[in-house]
């Protein structure tokens, strides 16, 4: 497996921007180039699933299996919700804001009634909570402004690779029919719908079960 920080995040550098999806694309080729690797399963999630398709887009050639999750197209395949915008808030604001962004259902209500999404968040929320220097925020910063511009939807034919597309029921950030279109613009693609919002594969076990079984073996859930 080979998995890595996307420019401007992480521990890899924070190069002067503005940054495009195309170079996050050609970033993920070279780092294959780099290691001898021809070509490879893809996974991508999130923002991770819309520099997926890109590079699927771009190197079909190199994509063996295509794993896309809680993500978008851009463009008439719909877009991710612009978390840009919320760059204006107050932390309190954005904190309440990503809570029933990342979930529909996590209203103060639900959160009380079930401890375990309680939990997730709170886990969530620390992590976002840890003071970044300005050099991190530079980067995550130039990333969003990057996804601005993400649009695949008019260039999804050219995939070939098999692809499972997989969401959360209750996702704010990248909705299910987001999901449904980028199935209807991929040749051999299939959908699965999970218990879950933006998280799912943290919420539903059938996700992870389901997706490992994708990539070990190509099968997926339509066809067991």
């Amino acid at each position: 497996m080979l998995a890595h920080d996307q420019r401007g995040l992480g521990l890899t550098s924070i190069p002067d921007g503005p940054y495009t999806m195309a170079q996050y694309s050609a970033d993920a080729a070279a780092l294959l180039d780099h290691v001898g690797w021809e070509s490879c399963s893809v996974v991508g999630i999130s923002f991770g699933g819309m520099v997926a398709q890109e590079f699927a887009v771009t190197y079909p050639e190199r994509v063996e299996r295509l794993m896309l999750m809680c993500t978008s197209a851009g463009g008439s395949g719909g877009s991710s919700y612009p978390l840009h915008t919320l760059t204006s808030m107050s932390a309190d604001e954005r904190d309440s804001k990503m809570v029933t962004l990342g979930d529909t259902r996590f209203t103060p209500e639900w959160l009380a009634s079930h401890p375990a999404d309680a939990q997730m968040m709170g886990m969530r929320q620390a992590q976002g909570a840890v003071q970044k220097t300005d050099d991190a925020m530079r980067g995550e910063r130039l990333q969003l402004e990057a996804r601005i511009t993400h649009d695949v939807a008019e260039r999804l034919h050219h995939i070939s690779a098999p692809t499972f597309v997989a969401a959360g029921r209750f996702d704010g950030i990248a909705p299910p029919v987001n999901s449904e279109a980028i199935v209807e613009r991929i040749a051999d693609a299939t959908l699965s719908l999970y218990e879950g919002g933006h998280m799912f594969i943290a919420q539903d076990p059938t996700a992870i079960r389901e997706i490992r079984t994708f990539l070990a073996t190509g099968k997926r859930p339509s066809e067991k």
